[in-house]
């Protein structure tokens, strides 16, 4: 057995015995390995962002209260594959599975032109944050569970797939905790879903408050919380 198969066994494992669906994390093939071997366009992923835009707002930043996350300088892996999961059903959004549909943005080039528009975006210098309490609980939680996946500044992994945290809303990040903790999140990544299922509700709070509130580097921000993305102007 290859150690794709090992661990798609031991997804599968952990999802059932923790009371989730089964689910795959990050398969091979398909429409994502296809997007991630095509060269993006901006100039293109820009009409393309069009339909995004409605939403994760022109600028990429998304909502303060977290109905719909900050994508402006998110690592393009990390937006296929989510892209490519939600289209092949194997990540539940359906809020936004008819606006991903090849039908709205077009097909695997299309992806990676989106993408390659989304990562060239400053992102929002003002995020919402969480209300502040057990920060230092939250800190020893990230340094003791987060750091080796998404980093010590929560830059993530491009080539793992693991999202930059930098700059998210904690809402959209306490959402995704919750959701990959009670099993409804198919296609997260089994470490994931084993640290997360061991967390209290504090413990919880407390991390995803600590997360929100890791600034990204200040060349990859806007100025200011005012900026306007000038290609919809």
């Amino acid at each position: 057995m290859s150690k794709q198969q090992v661990a798609k066994v031991l997804a599968v494992a952990v999802g059932l015995a923790l009371g989730g669906s089964v689910f795959a994390w990050n398969e091979e093939g398909g429409e994502k390995d296809e997007a991630l071997h095509l060269k993006g366009d901006p100039e293109n992923g820009r009409d393309v962002y069009e339909v995004c835009a409605a939403c994760h707002l022109p600028e990429g930043w998304g909502s303060k209260d977290g109905t719909f996350p900050q994508l402006a300088g998110q690592h393009g892996t990390v937006v296929i594959k989510q892209l490519a999961d939600i289209r092949a059903l194997n990540r539940n959004n359906p809020t936004m599975y008819p606006f991903a549909l090849p039908s709205q943005i077009g097909g695997p080039q299309a992806l990676a032109d989106v993408v390659a528009y989304m990562a060239s975006l400053p992102m929002t210098p003002d995020n919402g944050v969480g209300p502040g309490k057990d920060l230092e609980l939250g800190k020893q939680l990230y340094a003791d569970n987060c750091v080796r996946c998404h980093g010590d500044n929560g830059q993530g992994d491009a080539e793992k797939f693991y999202p930059k945290l930098q700059g998210q809303h904690y809402e959209y990040i306490l959402r995704q905790f919750r959701e990959i903790k009670a099993g409804a999140r198919k296609n997260a990544n089994p470490d994931m879903v084993k640290q997360v299922h061991e967390f209290t509700e504090q413990q919880l709070l407390a991390v995803c408050d600590y997360a929100s509130r890791i600034k990204p580097p200040a060349d990859k921000m806007a100025p200011s919380a005012d900026w306007k993305n000038p290609d919809f102007n």
